[in-house]
């Protein structure tokens, strides 16, 4: 029964937003907006294909391996906070973190992701 209650004054709630919204909003025919304002900005040029094309997939190959290498930059910087605390032991652990990603760049390389043709 509270389920019900809630959820009626939940759709209660959203149908008094949207309907003040539209009697207390401003006027569509005050504030047209012109072509050169409703245009994507793309550098000052109108843009030479749509938002939803499609990319080859060599694109998102290339977006992996950025984030390989970004997650490795990105746990070396407080690795060498750690390392000055734990020595010997944090450089081991960074050795196994490193060869896991430079498997990963090795089998890229391997299957030709690094070819730009």
């Amino acid at each position: 029964m509270n389920s019900l209650v809630g959820a009626f004054s939940v759709l209660a709630i959203a149908s008094v937003l949207a309907l003040s919204g539209r009697w207390l909003g401003i006027s569509t025919d005050s504030c047209r907006v012109t072509n050169p304002q409703s245009a994507p900005f793309l550098g000052g040029s109108t843009p030479d294909t749509h938002a939803w094309s499609r990319f080859h997939i060599r694109y998102y190959a290339v977006a992996l391996l950025f984030v390989a290498f970004e997650m490795e930059m990105m746990f070396m910087y407080p690795w060498a906070v750690v390392f000055v605390e734990e020595g010997i032991k944090a450089l081991v652990e960074m050795g196994m973190f490193l060869a896991i990603l430079s498997l990963g760049i090795l089998y890229a390389w391997k299957e030709g992701a690094f070819r730009w043709q």
